[in-house]
């Protein structure tokens, strides 16, 4: 939105100009402008006659036109900047950011507060003076709400959001509305003073300071619920959840007394478990018309703002699943604090994914429970901006700025909020400023380092306490009581159910899983020693590969991508063989044409980093798309593959969160390089690798790491297996390194064939993409599944065999190469494709067939990486050597006649030691 200032310094002729071009055509002024002219009855006003194309009145009627602007401008003005003067911090003063809304700004004075002006009409009021003008804007845009929307540019939006604030913000609550919302402070407030009396000096992150956020939340909720959303997701960090898993998601209060009690004998068979303000939840509740809504809040860990991305990837999942891709039934809710929205990253990220196509949710309504702290930091130290919630401008998400002391202002913006995402399906801010009542958690003394700022809130009212008085100054003569029959009601009811638990004490219950995943089973260690038959028959294979080597005759693909189809072709013709790219496409169309849901996303996804993938081809003249797996069979799933922003954290989150919501979905996501898989290390540690110990929650994502050291320098070698494998325990995850097209085939089959759902984390080939050595032939899909251990087929004798060469990844064909090369029947080389969880059984039965054989472990990696120290701790039932790089603080040289002459050193060793 524009302020016009030019317009008061031009010739009364050039605004008529474009006052006639309105006339004749609305669309050719400016939008605002046109808001202007539309809102002006020149006629009546008597200072212009429509289609004599001159004003009447000589100077002084000049002058009123001019005045007329410059209270249009005002009003512009308050739109655009009021939020910079709205009385939104319930304790501290306001600090002046500049915001120049005095009448003198426009050329105003009081002497013109009872001239009458028709630019009241803009804002609802029809013709009026200048004094009710700016009490209007004053009481709509810099009272108890700010809001920030100038920067949108659809004016549908704007408009929106303008006659939401001029003209149905003042409207009163009706009384139903307001009980519910002293019911909802009340539980919230009552709540956190009980467990604050029962349970002195716990660590709970209590929501003092900041309750209304129960109300808002309820409020969307009941809101959504009129909109046809049929299920809420909602991400949150641990300040205030256990209020909102008792007050909004229904957990029962004894559960959460139990869970302070500590007094009931945790089943540990389950997992290793989480703190109570990390776990999640899900749950049916009844709104206030009586509908049924599902809710889902999701568990996280302390890394803040780390589940947002789960939390869209989750509702973009559901949203595929049971909505067919309409988003307009599933609703994200982030909850996040100022600190950590203006601080964290991924916040960023998040919010760069919400328009792409691969990413849309249809929009998430984002509520900061804004305490103006960060543990003992100040807002002041904690960003640069004037807001906390300043990255929503760069999507053009509007942010309503609201007062948390102020319950019915903050329950309105809810519901704006919630109408605005239902409108126009895309992300929307609400900044509820508030305080946080004791230090960053119950045991801390926050005066140690804001002495004057929590002088001010000791001697502040809850919102519960100024919400009654409020009832009671506008009206509600039995608010009072009402409020006290409601705290005296609930308390008891509190205090009856902690009686219970104490006499009584509830068994440790665990969450159970939703409707979808309650088939699935926990995995045994036996699950992995060896691998269910994931084969295909003759009819879907041909099915597969011939649907992958054809497109549409009105397609005209370059003629590189012409010819390498033709190569793929022919090498099947000819030698009976499938090569990588072709088996990891028809393992997607096997799984897609069984009816599941295939999700891939990362960086260049769609081709491949490295050219081999090549699943959407285009038209070299017109540029159209062709995916190649969408058109096996009628009626089957699409692939659904995107290449992604430039963003590992947030997408590889999102990714996790898609998996979450749908076991039957192979979900992937493909790092460029897997050197770069780092970049999500918060994902990895806290979610993939841990997430079903703490959270008990099972999760199939797959991660294709590139890995290999080919002389491209310490970015470009090393996934860091080192680091995945030291995470390994509990059977949390599969570390695979294969060879072979086919087993390559299986294990994204073997995804979705276990009857439980674990990580899977593949270092992948990146010039062995192309290696005739990987190649496969039919019968490898056609029979069999997962081979997690392959032993020498080169070796006809094993009692010849004086060293057993065990490796896994690329290395294993430059050592087949010097094998075949030297004819060396002596040496056995076994490759381990899956390294973790190791195949004991297996490696023990060649163990004994190769049992006159010194055994060594051969690996690229130096020794202080790789898959050595895992194996040296864990393969106990073999003695081995290692073969390596020497250890090193980088993963790789940067010198290509270095990385040589390392390489050349590992096999010349491997064969002569």
């Amino acid at each position: 939105m524009k302020d016009f200032s030019y317009i008061t310094n031009s010739h009364p002729a050039f605004i008529e100009g474009l006052y006639q071009d309105f006339l004749t055509n609305p669309e050719s002024v400016d939008p605002d402008l046109r808001k202007f002219f539309e809102g002006f009855d020149f006629a009546v006003a008597g200072n212009y006659t429509a289609g004599q194309g001159s004003v009447e009145g000589g100077a002084t009627a000049s002058t009123d036109w001019m005045r007329e602007i410059k209270v249009y401008r005002l009003i512009l003005g308050y739109r655009n900047k009021g939020h910079l003067i709205a009385k939104t911090n319930p304790i501290r003063t306001r600090k002046d950011r500049g915001a120049n809304l005095d009448l003198s700004f426009f050329g105003l004075s009081e002497s013109d507060l009872n001239t009458v002006f028709q630019a009241g009409n803009l804002i609802g009021l029809g013709a009026t003076s200048l004094k009710n003008i700016l009490a209007h804007l004053q009481n709509t845009y810099a009272n108890h709400v700010g809001i920030e929307f100038k920067y949108i540019s659809d004016q549908k939006r704007v408009d929106f959001l303008t006659a939401e604030m001029e003209q149905q913000f003042a409207k009163p609550l009706p009384l139903n509305k307001k009980q519910r919302i002293l019911e909802k402070l009340n539980q919230g407030v009552m709540f956190e003073k009980f467990l604050h009396t029962k349970y002195i000096g716990q660590k709970r992150f209590s929501l003092e300071g900041g309750e209304t956020t129960i109300a808002a939340l309820d409020a969307i909720i009941n809101t959504a619920s009129n909109h046809d959303i049929q299920e809420v997701v909602i991400g949150m960090a641990h300040r205030g959840r256990l209020n909102v898993l008792a007050n909004i998601m229904g957990k029962t209060y004894e559960q959460i007394f139990s869970e302070f009690e500590g007094t009931a004998t945790i089943d540990q068979t389950m997992g290793s478990g989480d703190v109570k303000y990390h776990m999640g939840y899900g749950s049916e509740v009844k709104t206030i018309d009586d509908k049924t809504i599902h809710l889902k809040l999701m568990p996280n860990p302390s890394h803040l703002e780390a589940v947002d991305p789960v939390v869209v990837g989750f509702a973009r999942a559901k949203a595929d699943l049971i909505s067919e891709s309409h988003f307009e039934n599933i609703l994200p809710i982030l909850i996040h604090g100022d600190s950590s929205v203006a601080g964290q990253g991924i916040v960023y990220e998040v919010l760069q994914m919400s328009k792409l196509r691969g990413y849309y949710t249809g929009g998430t309504i984002h509520f900061v429970i804004n305490n103006q702290i960060g543990f003992t930091t100040d807002f002041d130290d904690a960003r640069s901006a004037d807001y906390s919630t300043s990255v929503a401008a760069m999507v053009q998400a509007p942010v309503l700025h609201v007062n948390g002391d102020d319950a019915e202002a903050v329950v309105k913006c809810a519901e704006i909020a919630t109408r605005y995402r239902d409108q126009f399906h895309s992300d929307i801010f609400i900044d509820m400023v508030c305080y946080r009542k004791h230090g960053h958690n119950e045991g801390d003394d926050p005066k140690y380092t804001q002495p004057q700022l929590y002088a001010l809130i000791d001697k502040h009212q809850n919102p519960r306490e100024i919400y009654t008085q409020y009832l009671i100054e506008n009206g509600t003569s039995d608010a009072q009581e009402l409020a006290k029959g409601m705290e005296k009601k609930f308390w008891s009811d509190l205090q009856e159910r902690l009686d219970e638990v104490k006499q009584n004490p509830l068994p440790y219950k665990y969450q159970p899983p939703e409707l979808i995943w309650k088939s699935f089973e926990k995995a045994t260690p036996a699950d992995f020693e060896y691998s269910p038959s994931t084969a295909i028959d003759d009819n879907q294979f041909s099915l597969l590969f011939n649907g992958l080597m054809k497109w549409p005759a009105d397609l005209k693909p370059l003629k590189k991508i012409e010819k390498l189809i033709q190569d793929k072709i022919k090498l099947f013709e000819t030698e009976g063989k499938v090569d990588w790219a072709t088996a990891e496409l028809m393992a997607y169309g096997s799984i897609l044409t069984d009816g599941n849901i295939v999700r891939m996303s990362g960086q260049d996804v769609k081709r491949g980093t490295f050219s081999h993938r090549h699943a959407v081809i285009r038209d070299e003249e017109t540029n159209r798309e062709y995916n190649r797996l969408n058109h096996f069979k009628e009626g089957q799933q699409p692939f659904r593959i995107y290449n992604s922003l430039l963003s590992e954290y947030g997408v590889l989150g999102f990714e996790y969160g898609y998996a979450m919501a749908n076991p039957n979905a192979l979900v992937i996501w493909e790092a460029q390089f897997g050197d770069f898989c780092n970049g999500a290390q918060t994902m990895i540690d806290q979610f993939i690798a841990a997430g079903e110990q703490k959270w008990q929650r099972q999760n199939g994502l797959v991660m294709l790491l590139p890995h290999g050291y080919e002389g491209q320098g310490p970015e470009h070698s090393s996934a860091r297996m080192e680091r995945f494998l030291q995470m390994c325990a509990e059977l949390n995850m599969v570390i695979t390194n294969i060879t072979s097209a086919a087993n390559l085939f299986h294990a994204f089959r073997r995804q979705v064939s276990w009857n439980f759902r674990k990580p899977l984390i593949n270092f992948s080939p990146k010039a062995n993409l192309r290696n005739p050595g990987t190649y496969s032939a039919k019968e490898d899909f056609t029979s069999g599944g997962f081979k997690e251990l392959i032993d020498d087929s080169f070796v006809t004798d094993a009692s010849a065999v004086k060293k057993v060469l065990f490796c896994s990844g690329k290395l294993y064909f430059e050592l087949a190469d010097k094998q075949l090369k030297e004819n060396r029947t002596d040496i056995a080389i076994v490759r381990l494709e899956q390294i973790y969880p190791l195949p004991y059984q297996q490696l023990d039965l060649l163990y004994k067939k190769y049992h006159k054989a010194t055994w060594f472990w051969v690996q690229e990696e130096p020794l202080n990486m790789g898959a050595a120290g895992f194996l040296q701790t864990n393969l106990k039932t073999i003695n081995f050597g290692v073969i390596s790089r020497n250890a090193s603080a980088a993963t790789a040289t940067g010198y290509a006649k270095v990385h040589a002459q390392e390489q050349a050193e590992i096999i010349d060793t491997a064969f002569n030691i």
